[in-house]
């Protein structure tokens, strides 16, 4: 399982915990919400977690927990200008389709593996 991080994003995650002051780096992750079915969630991380992954790139640190990385794998985190406002932004394999507000999404189906159809 893995997740890519942009030197742009680093950047930004460097920066924010520098402004807050403390922190190991920026938690993602995702939650039920929305029309399509799940949303990206972002907050500090202050720590690793039993049950949490740590990926780095460009002298910067991405958690995600387990139950989110399924959903995230493969994914790359950019942070990006788009008009007047900068965001973080996933370029996600995972996701089928996207809501037509762009805020939530859902995700493709996983074939089942020989020992779940047993």
């Amino acid at each position: 399982m893995r997740i890519e991080l942009t030197e742009s994003a680093a950047k930004q995650i460097q920066k924010q915990i520098a402004q807050r002051g403390k922190g190991i780096g920026l938690r993602v992750g995702v939650k039920d919400a929305g029309c399509s079915g799940f949303a990206y969630i972002y907050d500090y991380a202050d720590e690793v977690r039993a049950d949490d992954r740590l990926f780095e790139a460009h002298d910067a640190k991405l958690v995600v927990d387990a139950k989110s990385l399924e959903t995230l794998d493969g994914s790359t985190l950019d942070f990006v200008k788009e008009g007047l406002k900068q965001v973080f932004k996933f370029t996600n394999p995972n996701v089928d389709a996207t809501c037509g507000c762009g805020e939530s999404f859902s995700v493709k189906e996983k074939p089942e593996t020989a020992d779940e159809r047993k």
